[in-house]
Formats: structure tokens, sequence, C-alpha cells
């Protein structure tokens, strides 16, 4: 399998907004298109922020990352929080994932970034022993959040 990764140029749009559609759909997420769109363009037009990287078998896209950039002191320096990872369902359990994560391993230690975090689901089964696999441990910390 022939797996690309490329950062999100304007002519992705419609294929990541479907696809982020799908996500927030399968995990029960409430989501505003119109809103997610105007994100999309803010997130993207602004390196400062983060990168988007669209996945690719053969030139066919079949899923997208999103890495937001932040800083922290406890991880020494700049880290990252994995947003938003999706694969199309087709395409689940060949590996992809975990060709994924090392990309963005990879990609991260290029852009000076100490600590990579994410979120998973309990009832993914699947993610989650990737990510262990991957090695991303739990901190025994719960992620709490307030909007604004």
């Amino acid at each position: 399998m022939k797996i690309s990764f490329t950062n999100y140029k304007d002519n992705d749009k419609t294929e990541v907004l479907e696809m982020m559609t799908s996500f927030n759909k399968m995990e029960g997420y409430e989501f505003d298109p119109i809103g997610r769109e105007k994100n999309l363009l803010e997130f993207t037009s602004n390196e400062s922020l983060g990168r988007l990287y669209v996945i690719k078998l053969q030139q066919q896209t079949i899923g997208y990352l999103v890495l937001a950039f932040g800083f922290s002191f406890e991880y020494k320096g700049r880290d990252a929080f994995i947003d938003e990872f999706y694969i199309k369902p087709a395409y689940r359990n060949k590996g992809i994932g975990g060709s994924t994560l090392d990309f963005i391993a990879s990609e991260s230690k290029k852009l000076g970034i100490q600590a990579l975090h994410l979120e998973v689901e309990p009832h993914n089964v699947h993610a989650n022993k990737l990510y262990l696999s991957k090695g991303y441990r739990s901190n025994n910390r719960k992620l709490m959040t307030k909007t604004i």
C-alpha cells in the first residue's frame, strides 16, 4: 500500500469537510457545518496554529489528521494535540493508522514538538490498542473542558 501524507490545500476542502461530518456523526459529537468550514479556513490559513494533514492511498483521499500546536512548561516547550484523526471505514485496521502515527511523530520532531497528546473514546478498542502500541500512555489525568 502506497500511503502518502500531504499538507491541506484549498482543493481538499470538500473531501475534508465530508470526512469531518462523518467523524463527528460516528462519535455522536455536535457538528455545525458552517462553523466547521469557518474554523477550517482559519486553522489552515495560519501555520502558527498547527497543521492539517490529508492521508492518501495512491492519490485517493482516505483520511485526515489535525495537529494543533500548544506550549507546555511541563513538557519543556512546544507540544501538540492530535485534535482529530479520521480514516474512512473501508481503510481501517490495515496498518494505515499506525503509519500515520509514525509520520506524525517524525513530523513533530521536525517541528520542535516535545510532546504529543490525544484523546480516545473508551469504546474505541482498536484505537486504544493502536495508541498504546505506538507509545502513548495514560497520565492518569482526566481531560476536562469548559466552553466559553
